[in-house]
């Protein structure tokens, strides 16, 4: 897990919320947790490098 957290705030339609909600809740998930694990998946698809030591791959 990082070490240092940032905040991201994002809009989204409150159906689409309230469904992510549901269904982390019903996965024993959080939405942050969620959220970040896309975040990496995301990443690395695109090869992306985010450890602080490395260089980034663009």
């Amino acid at each position: 897990m990082e070490s240092k957290t940032a905040r991201l705030t994002l809009l989204i339609d409150p159906d689409k919320k309230r469904a992510f909600e549901s269904l982390c809740a019903s996965q024993d998930l959080t939405p942050s947790q969620v959220v970040r694990q896309l975040i990496r998946d995301y990443l690395a698809k695109h090869g992306v490098s985010y450890a602080r030591n490395e260089p980034p791959r663009a």
